[in-house]
């Protein structure tokens, strides 16, 4: 079992959940976290640090972002680990509430 970072990261790239995780098992990409399904210990703290409602367990992902936990599991092998929290984006903010961003997510 692992935990996903879904649609609504994708611009926003909040990196508070990088800051609780016990394992660093997020990886950075240009606009989007992702987490190694290989890393992740399922212990959840992520979960209520994500100021977009982002990451879910497994199980839990919507439906219509199911697609994401094999994002996840792809892109971690090509992106590189983060441990600390960064400065968000300048516009992170303007990001939060807009919906179907697949099409700008950054590999």
């Amino acid at each position: 079992m692992t935990h996903v970072v879904t649609e609504s990261c994708i611009k926003c790239r909040f990196t508070d959940c990088v800051d609780v995780c016990p394992v660093d098992c997020f990886r950075k990409g240009p606009n989007f976290l992702v987490i190694d399904p290989d890393e992740c210990i399922d212990c959840a703290v992520c979960i209520p640090e994500c100021p977009v409602n982002a990451i879910y367990a497994e199980e839990d992902v919507p439906d219509d972002q199911k697609d994401f936990i094999a994002i996840n599991a792809d892109l971690c092998a090509h992106w590189p680990t983060i441990t600390r929290m960064e400065p968000h984006f300048p516009d992170a903010d303007d990001w939060v509430d807009v919906k179907d961003k697949r099409g700008l997510l950054e590999r």
